[in-house]
């Protein structure tokens, strides 16, 4: 999103678009955005800076940490405001404060219960140590090699005090 800072009257005005799902430069084990930043806008100037109010909206396909399913979920900002000093004239890119505005809302433990489809967010049964089925055909974790830190006060009577 650019504002020509020449062209921006002085009692602001609103803008309205989309930008690339592409410019969220996420790495490949990341949160995947699926469709486009969509923003509605309006933009006005306070002497160095610049004010934007309204709205930003974009969905995100990400795995749940519970089930490791995929799921997407609408990250949907209905009264954003973002301020961006103003350091030049000319024509403001404003793209990157409207990205940071959506990726601090990323959840950082996604569930798939909040996704945007109803789901219910359980782990496999067959995974959980504790009621494992014996019939299944997948392996405990290994007993640790290492000796118990906590052994030697263990063995400490509270008598020889």
């Amino acid at each position: 999103m650019k504002v020509d800072l020449a062209n921006l009257p002085e009692e602001g005005q609103q803008q309205a678009g989309e930008i690339s799902a592409d410019f969220f430069e996420l790495g490949s084990n990341d949160a995947k955005a699926v469709t486009p930043l969509r923003y509605d806008v309006y933009v006005q100037r306070f002497d160095n800076e610049l004010l934007l109010t309204g709205s930003l909206e974009t969905t995100f396909e990400l795995t749940c940490m519970r089930s490791l399913h995929s799921f997407e979920q609408t990250i949907h900002l209905p009264k954003a405001a973002v301020s961006h000093e103003i350091t030049e004239g000319g024509v403001i890119d404003l793209s990157e404060a409207l990205r940071e505005e959506i990726l601090i809302e990323l959840p950082t433990n996604p569930r798939c219960e909040d996704g945007d489809l109803e789901m219910k967010c359980e782990l496999d049964a067959r995974y959980l140590a504790v009621d494992k089925d014996p019939e299944t055909d997948i392996d405990t974790a290994p007993a640790r090699d290492e000796k118990d830190p906590w052994a030697a006060l263990d063995a400490l009577d509270s008598k020889d005090n």
